[in-house]
């Protein structure tokens, strides 16, 4: 990706949604199945206007080929994806909502000016869509949490505080 941001979603039989990634600038997909040639397994879906560059099979596996830093990355790439899937997979089976809502704010936290901060803007119904719950139970936990004190929302951001670590 040169410029965006995208969602890699999953879609069931009744349509709902499950968001297994956001995407930004310097991210890469459809890399799997230039490797292993089967079916896609998940689809890519725009959230703001996008600026990508396009390789096929042939020249991508020239590529690897004759660039060991290229194909290291891309080595480097799955094994962060697959790190990812498990984690998530641990916070479905052992954690409750409030746990995985405090773990993807954790995730997608930044530093700014010393204080962790989710600085993208992060709908209710798409963090449901990435934590396997419902929009109205995440925003039940969401605001007990800002009740208790361990976030602070103000305009498109969300201030995470140091006793936030021990809800999950």
């Amino acid at each position: 990706m040169i410029s965006g941001r995208l969602k890699v979603v999953m879609s069931g039989n009744e349509g709902r949604e499950a968001i297994l990634a956001i995407l930004d600038r310097g991210d890469f997909f459809g890399e799997m199945g230039l490797i292993d040639q089967a079916p896609r397994s998940a689809t890519v879906v725009t959230l703001e206007p996008c600026e990508l560059l396009t390789i096929t099979r042939t020249d991508f596996m020239k590529c690897l080929q004759k660039n060991f830093d290229l194909a290291m990355n891309v080595i480097r790439g799955l094994a962060g994806r697959l790190r990812e899937a498990d984690k998530k997979i641990g916070s479905l089976a052992l954690m409750d909502v409030c746990g995985r809502v405090a773990r993807l704010l954790m995730d997608m936290a930044e530093t700014v000016d010393g204080q962790k901060v989710v600085t993208r803007k992060l709908p209710k119904k798409q963090i449901a869509k990435m934590i396997g719950a419902s929009r109205e139970m995440v925003s039940r936990v969401m605001k007990e949490m800002e009740t208790s004190g361990h976030i602070e929302v103000r305009a498109h951001r969300i201030l995470l505080r140091e006793s936030l670590e021990l809800t999950k």
